[in-house]
């Protein structure tokens, strides 16, 4: 078999990981296996190399700052093939540009165009490790560019695109996914396998398990990723494509955010095109909208209410405002105090009734739900934060998902 592993910033964060980590992959290569390696910077570089930058100067040029941000990957990669030679294993380390990875668009979040990966597999068939730099690229000027934060991830999946490997491995400090947070719920049980739709809902709603544009590369050329620990060598969760034995269950998992807030415009003129004019400024601002509720029209004047990230949500009530004056609108109401929670699962699909079931135990727990929005996988209600614990705690439960 041909394999990528992938291994994040705290399975390199030491020397001492370093060292194991590299047992790892002799371990790989003794069962037979070809091997290739994708690293991160070593846990907290990138950041201590961005305040590096935020003490020169409050404006550098991007080209710069991916220049130096790039070298985090560099000096894990040498590590990393160093200590794999001292094993006896022929290992190289190669930067973006080295390894092929050719990319296109704006600087700190340039987006994979091509690998050229021909001479990565040439090793591997030598048996020898090629130990690439994630993250990082170049462009067609031959600048380095990085992929933005979680880029390590979409390196890897891509690599293991390129040279027609049979599974992504991630390894990562957690041992696989969980049918929801077990700081919040003790009961949460390890998936063996999980879709690559349910992962990129689980995804959105900022579990930092996996990164975004990973999975939906592995789902567009449908490569398995194999999520597991470094630190404690078991099966962990198998990313792919939906099977028969996904859809026996009604959900797969309970996820939730706290990273929200809600804002609302009142008493907007209701007339074609009234939408646009909020939404059109909004985006303009680089302000993500998620659920959005419009209410229905009195007097021919509507309410619009939505979510935006609780970061984003004073300079969307200032810009809302501003709106507000020249829409003749009403008022502008915010709350950052909100959370969304979702329940997520291929199996809705052929189960009915699984939103009423979730309206049900929430309005049990004397839960209060101000905004619902559903997809074909997911249905995510909006409600205060403070009840975030015993919603997800009695959904998990409600649905089947504790240990048994």
């Amino acid at each position: 078999m041909r394999i990528v592993q992938k291994y994040g910033g705290t399975s390199v964060a030491s020397v001492e990981r370093i060292q194991a980590t590299a047992q790892i992959i002799k371990a790989e290569l003794d069962s037979g296996n070809e091997v290739a390696v994708v690293v991160s910077a070593m846990s907290g570089e990138t950041n201590r190399l961005l305040q590096l930058v935020n003490s020169m100067s409050d404006n550098p040029p991007m080209r710069e700052v991916d220049a130096l941000v790039a070298t985090g990957e560099q000096v894990t990669a040498a590590l990393l093939a160093i200590e794999l030679n001292k094993l006896g294993i022929i290992a190289y380390s190669f930067s973006g540009a080295q390894a092929g990875f050719k990319t296109e668009g704006n600087h700190s979040k340039a987006r994979i165009k091509d690998v050229q990966s021909d001479h990565l597999i040439k090793h591997m068939e030598r048996g020898e490790v090629p130990v690439v730099t994630g993250f990082q690229g170049v462009d067609e000027q031959g600048n380095t560019t990085t992929l933005g934060r979680g880029g390590s991830d979409t390196s890897a999946v891509a690599l293991a695109i390129a040279v027609k490997a049979d599974s992504c491995d991630i390894y990562t400090d957690v041992d696989g996914i969980y049918t929801t947070d077990p700081r919040i719920e003790p009961n949460a049980r390890k998936m063996d396998s999980i879709s690559y739709e349910e992962m990129l809902e689980f995804a959105s709603l900022g579990a930092k398990v996996l990164q975004t544009r990973s999975v939906e590369l592995g789902m567009r050329y449908n490569m398995p990723i194999h999520l597991r620990s470094s630190f404690d060598l078991v099966e962990g969760t198998w990313v792919t494509r939906e099977d028969s034995n996904m859809e026996r269950a009604e959900i797969s998992g309970v996820a939730y955010n706290r990273d929200e807030a809600k804002v609302t415009i009142k008493g907007i003129p209701d007339q074609p095109g009234i939408a646009a004019a909020v939404f059109g400024p909004v985006a303009e601002a680089d302000i993500n909208v998620d659920v959005i509720v419009q209410n229905v029209s009195e007097d021919g004047q509507t309410d619009l209410t939505f979510t935006v990230p609780r970061n984003d949500y004073d300079a969307t009530i200032t810009l809302l405002q501003r709106l507000c004056e020249k829409m003749k609108a009403r008022e502008v109401l915010g709350d950052n105090t909100v959370a969304k929670v979702s329940i997520i699962g291929v199996g809705m699909r052929s189960h009915t009734g699984v939103a009423k079931k979730m309206f049900d135990v929430l309005a049990q727990e004397n839960i209060n739900i101000q905004m619902i929005t559903t997809s074909e996988i997911k249905v995510t209600v909006v409600l205060e934060e403070k009840y975030v614990e015993l919603a997800v705690r009695s959904l998990h439960e409600a649905f089947g998902l504790n240990h048994t």
